[in-house]
């Protein structure tokens, strides 16, 4: 079993918080195995086997007919005022849960935790109704650091190439061969396709929104509009309207399969309203839909730099002044980092286009350039230059 430590650290600070735990992001990132290890933790600190209880709702061990049966099970086990732990698994595969969860908060010995693999659930009326009453902690695949830590490797571009090319799903660790993973993605992939976006959102004919998301695997280093898209695919033969690419692109983002950047203009301060940029929550899934064309390693490292700032608390958006554009403005507590990222900058004129936007930027917030070249770190004025795996191993 991985042990995912940053997360687990989480859940032992908000344990008997008064609050639910909510933890979210897409299928297979690892939010079971962090219940079952976060129970071990609770049997190390002498917790009762029977005040914890675990409830995977996609189990058929679980075949509960609707939330009331849900509640009476659980309610059953609350036999005395000591503390219990209740973990409830893809919750949103009971139609009502919204109720079940309320009832368990208002029970003064319930410590609840919950997991689910959709963000429309957190936009929708269950954020109006837990309001206040909850922390969500979002969890990604594995980073590539836990990826090197799991291997007890020393970060090098090897290594590298083997975490994009065989996915940051933990389960795909235990997988011999690339035919084993491919067919791993495939079926991760098509569960979102089908359960997490049509089903949900009643799409019956699913050739469009297939086409969408190879689009969009296909550009994910590209400043893309809502109009482009559906204009690329009317031109290519499929008619498709721009209201229902937007619909269609909200329930991807939803279901976590892409993460959306939009892009900041400083002269006007204020957020663009078209042209922004969506990177895969894994890189290794485009290979599914693209068939292992089109690597673009250059790009991809870009994917793998914007989810390594999301797994590190940081907002996330693209600095724009004229016509010059910083790759990722990273925030958290009033503090901003900005970033670059070419795969190499040995070329004099690449690395002239790549500190331009940098060298444009008036104030004394840290900015760097990420890059593949093993070099030894170089400051142009007060812009770093390092390697982009160096920095991709701090913890």
């Amino acid at each position: 079993m991985i042990q995912r430590y940053a997360y687990l650290e989480q859940l032992k600070q908000w344990k008997d918080k008064k609050l639910i735990k909510v933890i979210t992001w897409i299928r297979r990132c690892g939010k079971s195995t962090l219940f079952q290890l976060y129970i071990d933790y609770l049997k190390e600190i002498w917790v009762k086997e029977n005040h914890i209880i675990s409830i995977n709702l996609e189990s058929l061990d679980y075949d509960f007919r609707d939330y009331r049966e849900l509640y009476n099970y659980i309610n059953s086990k609350l036999i005395d005022n000591d503390k219990y732990y209740v973990f409830l698994d893809e919750i949103q595969n009971i139609a009502g849960f919204e109720k079940v969860v309320d009832a368990l908060y208002i029970k003064d010995n319930v410590d609840e935790y919950i997991t689910w693999s959709n963000a429309y659930l957190l936009s929708g009326e269950l954020a109006t109704l837990l309001w206040w009453r909850y922390i969500e902690i979002k969890m990604y695949p594995l980073s590539f650091k836990e990826y090197i830590d799991y291997y007890n490797q020393p970060w090098g571009e090897k290594m590298y190439k083997k975490y994009i090319d065989s996915s940051s799903f933990p389960y795909a660790l235990n997988l011999k061969t690339q035919t084993e993973i491919d067919q791993y993605l495939e079926w991760i992939y098509n569960t979102i396709i089908v359960k997490d976006v049509a089903k949900r959102n009643n799409i019956w004919d699913t050739s469009v929104l297939r086409s969408i998301v190879e689009f969009m695997f296909s550009s994910i280093w590209s400043l893309l509009s809502v109009k482009k898209i559906a204009d690329t695919l009317t031109s290519n033969g499929r008619k498709i309207s721009v209201h229902t690419v937007e619909n269609y692109l909200e329930w991807l983002t939803q279901s976590f399969i892409f993460n959306k950047v939009s892009r900041y203009d400083i002269k006007w301060k204020q957020y663009l309203q078209t042209w922004d940029k969506y990177y895969a929550t894994d890189v290794s899934m485009r290979y599914t839909v693209l068939w292992r064309k089109n690597l673009d390693l250059w790009y991809v490292l870009e994917n793998i730099v914007y989810l390594e700032l999301i797994r590190r608390w940081y907002k996330v958006y693209i600095w724009k002044l004229w016509d010059k554009e910083v790759d990722f403005v990273a925030e958290n507590n009033n503090w901003a980092i900005y970033f670059q990222v070419a795969y190499t900058v040995r070329d004099k004129q690449t690395l002239k286009r790549e500190l331009s936007p940098l060298q444009a930027i008036n104030n004394h917030y840290p900015k760097y350039i990420l890059t593949m070249d093993v070099d030894p770190e170089v400051d142009y004025d007060w812009i770093r230059k390092i390697n982009v795996l160096d920095w991709l191993s701090w913890k």
